[in-house]
């Protein structure tokens, strides 16, 4: 039998995380070793036996051979289900499901690093009794020690006091406490304090009653709880239908047991507004990460973590990684959302490592959206998930009535603005009323297709029924297929000139509103002006006063908001995402003009929606309109059944990056050579071709698609390449990348 190495972490401290040592696999425990398990292996000059991590495994070392120490022995499992084997053993399925080296993933489910310390402060605690203090304040007075005076006074009334609180705000000088410490009424000890502490819950949260679906919904997840049956649920409500409500229940059903709750959100529906419910529920046992905090900040929440000082974690994919010793629940709100996926390797989908977590830990997963993704309510159907429906709004408020605009028809009566007659109207009677506006420009996506203004026809690829992608150089090319054609002057259907892509920002759309509004109070909210820690918050918190009238931004503003005061959405150009270069176009445009649509109405007040496009008889499109999940969903399942997209079959993409682009075409047509040789039946490999952007940094990009309806084949392909990898020392000037079901095409 041919000789195996592993490559063993000794430990798995953040700091050791670069550091493998190597180890032969004796013949008979060859079985046995697999990534992540726990061994015993001789260490160091004494050869003392200690614990260490397998994190790869070879039939190649670069060692001398006769120099290797082997293994003493594997660990069993379950003698060893810690929390550190727990994470492992993640790290270990997400290496081998999504094809990165098992360092990469250890750094994803272990984040910090030793560059990260604890920070401290240096505290000030009393030493005497209640009647000597007194008696020392006495003296203090009598002398008029007034700085003496007032410490004790501080030490009296607090137990425990920071130096620098003490120096900063009472004004008491250094020597003053230098004399209390040689007098012995004090001593001055080191506390751990937090970057970012405990937010206090703020203002009036509106109470609610479950309705009757909610408690339904919470009886089934609490109830299967109780019988210690751990399921997948997949709760699909309308907008403003209560879902947070479910979630809220549910988590203080788990904390009150003993166990944790991770929240995953969005990072743009993270907001003040969402996060404050929690704190109202749950109070300082309720923590957040997200991407604008510092590494010292994220460190130091799950640090509490670590230590049980919080229950709830609430933040984007990262937090599904905090340290909690004993997780209970894990929720994801808005699963559908794309930042759900990485786009670093390991390449993968919050949803799916959520779901294989909670299965280390015998917790349960809830996955909540008004619009779950396809992929999401396929599982449902076919009974892998459990599906969970809330029909109605929470507060059995209607949905708001929602109007169709046919741009195509404001064109041929001369209105060559972006905004529809129709919408221009209603923006005047809101304005009139003392009512709030949110327009919502779709710019998802925007990959600078082609379309005719006159009758809405769009150039799409003849082999991959998506969207041809304009270049620089003029050609309109497919990025599944490689095919490409020349761009058009006329549109091949009426014959028109108004056939070109479509030009528009927030900035445009914010100048044109100033300018036919003047009076109008009106905020922007991009990536341009939410720069900086508080940027979103900032923005929603004046708009959420009542300081400004319309609130215009990208889909950044329709994730989870609720504005009582917003009684009028206009979604300009839905067709922006509805012809992306990406067979998920219509499923995200439903998504996105759904969303929208649900900000609208969600108090007393009615709500209404205008949804202009080029393609108003676009299925999914049609369906936002309704808020009619189950017909869109028929409609482009059916889509996928035939095109062969996920998730009735699976996509491996194989992305090859190189500063050489000859050497990038020659290593990605080997590997198609390679993958066609395994001749396995109905798998189906496109390409190579140029990625849709060709070249980044002076970095030639090509990529390879492969289909097959058993995602474990493409597992098999990609196992397969990556041995092939190691036998035959793959150059280093071309880099590979696997992506399972990429979220976005490359």
């Amino acid at each position: 039998m041919q000789e195996r190495y592993a490559s063993i972490i000794i430990d798995i401290s953040h700091e050791k995380l670069d550091r493998t040592f190597q180890y032969r696999i004796p013949e008979a425990l060859i079985p046995d070793v697999s990534l992540g398990c726990i061994v015993e292996i001789p260490f160091g000059k004494g050869n003392r036996i200690r614990r260490g991590y397998v994190v790869d495994i070879s039939a190649y070392t670069s060692y001398d051979k006769n120099k290797i120490k082997e293994i003493d022995r594997v660990v069993r499992k379950e003698r060893t289900r810690t929390s550190e084997a727990i994470w492992m053993e993640l790290a270990a399925w997400m290496k081998e499901n999504y094809g990165s080296t098992m360092i990469q993933a250890l750094k994803v489910v272990l984040p910090f690093h030793k560059n990260i310390t604890k920070k401290h402060e240096k505290r000030i605690r009393l030493l005497l009794t209640k009647g000597e203090i007194n008696e020392r304040l006495a003296e203090f007075a009598a002398k008029k020690q007034r700085a003496r005076e007032r410490l004790c006074r501080l030490l009296i009334e607090e137990d425990g006091i920071a130096c620098q609180d003490a120096i900063k705000n009472h004004k008491i000088t250094a020597q003053t406490i230098q004399y209390f410490l040689q007098q012995g009424i004090i001593e001055i000890g080191e506390k751990q304090i937090y970057r970012n502490p405990p937010m206090e819950a703020e203002g009036a949260v509106k109470s609610f009653s479950l309705n009757a679906r909610q408690k339904e919904a919470v009886q089934i997840i609490t109830g299967n709880y109780n019988r210690n049956i751990q399921k997948v649920y997949l709760l699909h409500g309308v907008t403003g239908s209560g879902k947070t409500e479910v979630y809220l229940e549910v988590i203080a059903h788990v904390i009150k047991g003993g166990r944790q709750a991770i929240v995953l959100l969005p990072e743009i529906a993270l907001t003040y507004q969402t996060v404050n419910r929690f704190y109202h529920r749950f109070g300082n046992r309720v923590s957040v990460v997200h991407s604008r905090m510092s590494q010292g900040e994220k460190y130091d929440q799950f640090e509490r973590a670590k230590k049980g000082e919080i229950d709830i974690v609430i933040g984007p994919r990262s937090a599904l990684f905090t340290p909690f010793p004993n997780i209970g629940i894990i929720i994801m709100d808005e699963e559908h959302e794309a930042s759900f996926k990485s786009e670093q390797m390991p390449k993968y989908h919050a949803r799916d490592v959520a779901i294989k977590l909670a299965e280390l830990n015998n917790a349960s997963v809830i996955l909540g959206s008004a619009t779950p993704s396809i992929n999401s309510y396929y599982l449902a159907v076919n009974q892998e998930y459990q599906l969970l429906t809330l029909p109605n709004r929470a507060a059995d408020n209607p949905l708001p009535h929602v109007t169709v605009v046919d741009m195509r028809e404001e064109l041929k009566k001369g209105n060559r603005s972006i905004f529809s007659d129709d919408l221009r109207t209603k923006i005047i009677d809101r304005l009139h009323k003392k009512e709030q506006i949110m327009l919502f420009l779709n710019r998802r996506g925007y990959a600078g297709f082609i379309s005719c203004r006159s009758c809405g026809f769009v150039m799409k690829c003849p082999h991959c029924d998506v969207s041809l992608c304009i270049h620089n150089d003029g050609k309109l090319v497919c990025h599944y297929c490689g095919y490409e054609t020349s761009t058009v002057t006329h549109c091949p259907s009426c014959h028109s000139k108004a056939i070109s892509g479509f030009k528009a920002g927030t900035q445009q759309v914010e100048e044109l509103m100033k300018k036919e509004f003047p009076e109008a109070g009106i905020l922007r909210m991009d990536m341009d002006s939410t720069k900086g820690k508080h940027g979103y918050a900032n923005i929603l918190s004046s708009f959420s006063k009542g300081e400004a009238d319309i609130l215009i931004g990208t889909q950044m503003i329709v994730k989870g908001h609720d504005f009582p005061r917003v009684t009028l959405v206009g979604i300009i150009a839905a067709d922006l995402s509805l012809y992306a270069n990406d067979y998920r176009a219509c499923e995200r445009t439903f998504q996105l003009l759904t969303q929208a649509a649900g900000r609208a109405g969600r108090d007393k007040l009615p709500g209404e929606v205008i949804i202009q496009t080029y393609s108003p008889d676009n299925y999914s499109i049609q369906a936002a309109a309704r808020q009619d999940y189950a017909s869109f969903y028929e409609q482009e399942i059916k889509f996928r059944s035939v095109a062969g997209y996920p998730p009735v079959a699976h996509l491996l993409c194989i992305l090859f990056t190189s500063k050489e682009e000859e050497k990038a075409a020659v290593k990605s047509l080997e590997f198609v050579n390679i993958i066609k040789s395994r001749e396995i039946k109905n798998l189906y490999v496109i390409g190579p071709c140029d990625a849709y952007i060709t070249k980044v940094k002076d970095v030639f990009r090509k990529v390879i698609y492969v289909k097959h309806t058993d995602n474990q084949r493409l597992v098999q392909i990609k196992d397969y390449l990556e041995s092939y990898m190691d036998q035959a020392s793959i150059s280093q000037s071309v880099y590979i990348q696997f992506d399972f079901d990429p979220i976005t095409m490359i």
